[in-house]
């Protein structure tokens, strides 16, 4: 009787026996199905190039996502420190303020120098004669009224500067410290000075606080 010898066959899931008999672990690396693309090393099993693919693009996009919440979040150490160097600049703008009020308020050397040029004035021009009205008028009304105007400039000054830094929130970026109490209160200080030295100044200008004194006779 004929017998046909059996061929067999192995698929790529079934065992292979090494040269000593012992079993080996199958092959799953070969497919029996038909050829699909390579993956890279290093990728888990099962996914195919176009999911690697995908997966590199997302991967890309949340990159340059980060990148641009990066370059968009506000650094907190530059907006501490350009808060406090508004708090520091309308500080000493309040100071200044209330300093100028006392200025108006006390005189100025700008406003001796201004009254002693007056009078310097006033003397040579009635130095060939006049009468005493035009003398008083010429020599003491004069430097009263520019120490006066003098002063009144100071008072202006501190006025505006006072009133700068109380409305200075109102301007500003709503994240901006709020200013310290002393600040404010040193700017209405000034304020105050201010506005107080404007009416005396404007009083001692037009004459209505103390007035010129008239000669007898005139």
């Amino acid at each position: 009787m004929n017998t046909t010898p059996s061929t067999a066959t192995t698929d790529d899931t079934e065992e292979k026996e090494t040269a000593d008999g012992t079993a080996a672990a199958p092959d799953i690396t070969k497919k029996t199905g038909p050829e699909e693309d390579a993956v890279p090393d290093g990728v888990a099993p099962g996914l195919t190039a176009a999911d690697v693919t995908e997966m590199d693009v997302a991967a890309t996009d949340a990159a340059a996502e980060d990148g641009r919440e990066a370059e968009l979040e506000p650094d907190p150490y530059a907006e501490a420190e350009a808060a406090a160097a508004a708090g520091a600049g309308t500080g000493a703008a309040a100071v200044v303020a209330a300093g100028l009020g006392v200025v108006s308020l006390s005189g100025a050397w700008t406003g001796r120098v201004a009254a002693e040029r007056e009078t310097l004035i006033g003397q040579i021009k009635t130095s060939g004669g006049g009468s005493a009205a035009r003398q008083i008028s010429e020599i003491y009304g004069d430097a009263w009224h520019s120490t006066a105007l003098v002063n009144g400039l100071f008072a202006v000054l501190a006025l505006l500067v006072g009133v700068f830094v109380l409305v200075r929130p109102a301007f500003g970026t709503p994240t901006e410290r709020p200013q310290a109490g002393w600040v404010r209160s040193v700017a209405r200080a000034g304020v105050a000075l201010g506005v107080l030295g404007v009416l005396i100044s404007a009083g001692m200008y037009f004459d209505l606080f103390v007035a010129l004194p008239t000669a007898a006779g005139s």
